[in-house]
């Protein structure tokens, strides 16, 4: 693609008066493992809307990714279009709102990209290193639990200021090992190699190959992190209740139709492993699912195990709250009576926001 190199004041400019529609009441949740990209117009997506998320979707297309954030933007063929991409934005204005964005989305992954405004704006450079260790810092203490992956910025086409940038790149190594040795899932993501100036459409943003390129990196390096975008569809995992660590368990390990699930011990047996399929079944012994018995709808409908038959009543919503609800009726999966202890019946139940509704694998 022909590049077209602006003045650097143009492009300082072009990035300070970008701005995002509000975001619509809109959040494209399907439960699966929640990564926030998070940063300024590169991870919106400026000059090709959807940005690197395009490219990263489709890579991960056999894994279950919920992208989150405040944000919503790209084409069609993007299968999930929030993020949290603020044009023109510096990392202090990043991190005047991340608590917040965070508490919302509570993301599995992080992946920041921020920076390169502070050096367009020429925005007191010397100290912008420590704003992202504070950045950095506040991310890992509000969402401790997340794995943060921290970019180096892209390289920009203006010599003076791809300078600047090469100069707060070379301190992002030591900050995050320092992260490392603190014991914080900080890891280090070297985009600005990855890139070329001839990436560039307008010398500051990437052409749809860079792009691309910017999706590939970041592929690379969530794969490399167990758990980071959880496990490939199609893995058999547990289904856990949060305030009692016990498993969804098939009593006795039977296979008969209408057999209620319990509560148990989780010991890794083939009555306890269930597969979320496209079809948004939950399925044991790879023929058996997870079943409204007898199609019911009202509170106390058993939840048993039945040859699959594709019914509404065999199909789950697994939802980012923690919760498990039928895409027939719409209650929860609940441990009968708030119960925790082995042999509590699961049933359905109105939802309710009680932790005994509240799963995880």
């Amino acid at each position: 693609m022909t590049i077209k190199t602006w003045r650097a004041v143009a492009c300082a400019a072009a990035l300070l008066t970008a701005t995002l529609p509000a975001a619509p009441a809109l959040a494209e949740s399907n439960g699966g493992t929640r990564v926030m990209p998070l940063g300024d117009s590169i991870t919106e997506g400026t000059q090709v809307p959807g940005g690197y998320r395009i490219g990263l979707w489709q890579r991960l297309s056999n894994y279950r990714i919920d992208f989150v954030g405040s944000q919503f933007n790209g084409p069609s063929s993007l299968g999930d279009h929030d993020h949290e991409g603020h044009p023109g934005w510096r990392i202090d204005q990043i991190d005047a709102n991340i608590v917040s964005w965070l508490g919302n989305t509570n993301p599995r992954s992080v992946l920041l990209h921020i920076g390169t405004n502070d050096v367009l704006q020429n925005f007191d450079l010397a100290n912008a290193p420590a704003r992202l260790s504070t950045l950095v810092d506040r991310i890992t203490s509000t969402a401790p639990n997340a794995d943060v992956f921290v970019a180096t910025i892209i390289p920009l086409s203006n010599a003076g200021q791809e300078s600047a940038a090469r100069t707060f790149n070379a301190t992002i190594p030591g900050m995050v090992q320092s992260k490392v040795n603190a014991g914080k899932r900080v890891h280090l993501v070297d985009m600005h190699s990855a890139l070329t100036t001839a990436d560039l459409i307008d010398g500051v943003h990437p052409t749809a190959g860079g792009y691309d390129k910017m999706a590939a990196t970041w592929n690379t390096a969530l794969r490399s992190v167990p758990g980071s975008i959880g496990d490939p569809t199609g893995t058999a995992r547990q289904i856990v209740g949060v305030p009692s660590g016990r498993c969804a368990d098939v009593p006795g390990a039977t296979t008969n139709n209408g057999t209620q699930l319990q509560l148990w011990d989780c010991h890794g047996g083939t009555n306890q492993n269930w597969t979320y399929t496209s079809s948004k079944q939950m399925v044991v012994y790879g023929n058996k699912c997870l079943d409204a018995y007898g199609w019911g709808t009202t509170n106390g409908t058993p939840a048993a195990i039945w040859d699959c038959t594709g019914g509404a009543n065999q199909q789950w919503n697994v939802n980012a709250n923690g919760t498990i609800t039928s895409a027939h009726s719409g209650l929860c999966l609940d441990a009968s009576g708030g119960g925790s202890a082995n042999g509590t019946k699961l049933v359905l139940w109105t939802c309710n926001g009680a932790a005994n509704q509240q799963w995880r694998s």
